[in-house]
């Protein structure tokens, strides 16, 4: 804020964003407080350091506003849940290791849950073999954090996403694009047949 700044002159922004150009720091606290507004220093380590006239309160809020979102985003828990591990058709498992991919893709970690109900319990390692599937089948992108574990009637496992080798997935698939590409454009560059003369 305006009383913290001692370095003078400054590369002064007005309110519009528009450079006004280097000004002493009196001369930029004056025009900031013409305006109603605040004189921020919003590049310190810059010679002469950077400042703009601009409401102090709305920067910070706003500034909070971003980081808080890029926290939450990160460290975001998404629930797949399998369903009763007894009556789970083999389709919908396959929509949910997708459902899994795709969050894992987007760098969130994954709880699978397999619940069960009344005498499944009696059937328990069906539900461990189903949960022990899904998680080889999501470790080409992610890493097993939390084993397989039953908490009352659901067993739960947490698979977080592995930046390399989401990194290697995606490599893959790029190259698999262009070869696919490349084929298209042979078989395009093909001379077309002239027609059956008549």
């Amino acid at each position: 804020m305006n009383d913290r700044i001692r370095i003078t002159p400054v590369r002064l922004i007005d309110q519009a964003g528009e450079m006004v150009g280097i000004v002493e720091t009196d001369e930029a606290r004056r025009l900031a407080l013409e305006a109603g507004l605040d004189l921020v220093e919003i590049s310190p380590d810059a010679r002469p350091p950077v400042c703009k006239i601009m409401d102090y309160g709305k920067f910070k809020y706003e500034e909070a506003k971003k980081n808080k979102a890029g926290k939450s985003k990160a460290s975001e828990l998404k629930e797949v849940r399998l369903g009763r591990s007894m009556k789970i058709d083999p389709h919908d498992v396959g929509i949910r290791v997708q459902q899994a991919r795709r969050f894992l893709l987007e760098g969130h970690k994954v709880q699978l849950v397999a619940s069960f109900k009344g005498r499944e319990m009696a059937h328990r390692d069906i539900g461990d073999r189903l949960v022990q599937d899904v998680i080889q089948r999501l470790l080409d992108l992610g890493k097993l954090e939390a084993a397989p574990r039953l908490n009352g009637k659901r067993i739960n496992a947490i698979i977080s996403p592995d930046r390399q080798k989401i990194e290697q997935w995606k490599r893959k698939e790029q190259a698999a694009g262009r070869k696919g590409e490349i084929e298209a454009v042979e078989v395009k560059d093909e001379p077309e047949d002239e027609g059956d003369d008549e």
